[in-house]
């Protein structure tokens, strides 16, 4: 499988408009094809499924969404970041791409929102991919975040200097540091005299999450949650309850990654995916008819024949 990390210098560079905002993302693979869709985290891009992404290609049309307000996506005149309004862009965004129905893959503040797409748009989803996310922020992590989106933006005086300074947040990584200076660069726009990363302060300063533990049981999707094994977001006894309350859901474990796993670990990331997939199979019979998909905890460690993170 491909997991070049920089792929993205194959990827299609395509402009919808959703929502009366332009909204920018890398595509690959045909049209014709099964729809597969990425979604990054919170004042993240695009860019952070460049490992894993393109690796789809060959079977799926892939692409990876900025999000509003991210990378090369257009920001609301009014800050507007809520679930909703995530969730009502990616429905414009299937629309666009003419996908009755997709695969969707969300990390971080992606994976809030995939799930609570999958379960307001049931019928839009063909399968979930739930990569170290949790359905809901704590209120003292939710007063951070916003404290942070209203601090001033910083300015570095040249591009060198941005990728120099750029840091993960949470921090802890194992990542390439290849991979990692890619990320800051393809995140960095030259604004008012200097270098900034491509995010709207006010994606945190006016992020207004809904609580998705009440919505996990409308999710009708085949469900794979992802959880990095050194990752504080998404502590191992959550993503068990988190993999009980979706009716078909199986839970794998990162081994040696941090939340930030799809550049930690990206190879790992994208053979678990790809054992995902490859196991949908058929579609799903009717409601009536489903048997729930065999849940439980498994290491990548322990299946890694199982696709070419």
């Amino acid at each position: 499988m491909d997991t070049v990390p920089f792929s993205c210098t194959r990827a299609r560079h395509r402009v919808v408009e959703v929502n009366g905002l332009p909204l920018h993302l890398l595509e690959w693979g045909s049209s014709g094809s099964p729809g597969l869709c990425f979604l990054h985290g919170g004042s993240a891009h695009a860019h952070w499924f460049d490992a894993v992404a393109p690796a789809f290609a060959d079977r799926f049309h892939v692409v990876s969404l900025d999000q509003r307000g991210h990378g090369e996506s257009a920001w609301p005149a009014a800050p507007a970041y809520a679930t909703e309004d995530f969730a009502g862009d990616l429905e414009r965004v299937l629309d666009a791409l003419g996908w009755r129905e997709a695969v969707i893959a969300g990390h971080s503040m992606g994976g809030h929102n995939a799930m609570a797409f999958a379960a307001w748009q049931p019928a839009r989803v063909r399968a979930l991919v739930i990569v170290d996310s949790r359905p809901a922020l704590p209120a003292d992590r939710l007063h951070v975040m916003h404290a942070r989106g209203h601090r001033p933006t910083r300015r570095h005086a040249s591009r060198a200097d941005g990728v120099a300074r750029f840091r993960l947040l949470p921090r802890d990584t194992v990542a390439d540091p290849a991979l990692l200076a890619h990320m800051a660069e393809v995140g960095l726009a030259e604004r008012e005299g200097g270098w900034v990363f491509r995010f709207d302060p006010q994606c945190n300063g006016a992020r207004r999450p809904v609580d998705a533990w009440p919505l996990l049981g409308r999710i009708e999707a085949p469900t794979l949650i992802v959880r990095a094994e050194l990752s504080p977001v998404l502590p191992r006894d959550m993503a068990e309850r988190l993999r009980a309350a979706i009716p078909w859901s199986s839970l794998v474990e990162i081994p040696g990654a941090y939340h930030h796993v799809t550049l930690d670990r990206p190879e790992l990331v994208t053979a678990a995916l790809d054992d995902f997939l490859r196991g949908l199979g058929a579609p799903l019979p009717r409601e009536s008819q489903r048997t729930p998909i065999a849940s439980g905890k498994a290491s990548m460690a322990e299946s890694s024949d199982s696709g070419a993170a």
